[in-house]
């Protein structure tokens, strides 16, 4: 494999994008069950998102298409990415509230998906939570959600270049 990251292959690109999710989702379960820190609404969303990144990663990464096949798989990876990126953007956003405009706690997600349906539910995830503005864990001086926001902008540009750069 090439020392420079920019002149790797599709696959190998794909391969350690899908390493990167793999590596989140196991800190995030790491956090949670050995650190005892249980995920809000906005962050079992946002592992939602790296499990939708990652599908769509190791499908390409088996499949290795030609050019119009890694644009779709671009985009179908970008979309979850994208999703990321705007559901950690709110988790940040709350984050940064002042404690008097915190919303109040609201019913865990698996309640509100068994309790309404699927469009109230999520409205009621967006309209954020107090919950969802605590600030539980710092990796390397970020909050978690501010962490994952940057790793989804890091995977979308990763996953961009990847799929849509002229092939060598």
């Amino acid at each position: 494999m090439k020392a420079n990251p920019l002149a790797w292959s599709f696959r190998a690109l794909y391969a350690f994008a899908a390493l990167c999710c793999v590596a989140l989702l196991a800190y995030a379960l790491y956090v949670q069950y050995q650190m005892l820190l249980d995920p809000c609404p906005l962050c079992i969303l946002q592992r939602l998102a790296f499990v939708g990144i990652l599908a769509v990663l190791l499908v390409g990464l088996v499949h290795n298409p030609g050019t119009t096949g890694r644009r779709v798989y671009g985009v179908l990876a970008l979309v979850p990415a994208l999703a990321g990126i705007g559901i950690a953007g709110r988790h940040v956003w709350l984050q940064s509230l002042p404690p008097d405009q915190v919303p109040a706690c609201g019913p865990g997600l698996e309640y509100m998906l068994e309790a309404f349906p699927l469009s109230k539910a999520m409205s009621m995830v967006f309209t954020g939570s107090g919950e969802c503005a605590k600030r539980a864990g710092q990796v390397v001086g970020r909050s978690m959600p501010g962490g994952t926001l940057a790793w989804f902008v890091a995977l979308a540009s990763l996953i961009g270049y990847a799929s849509f750069r002229p092939r060598a």
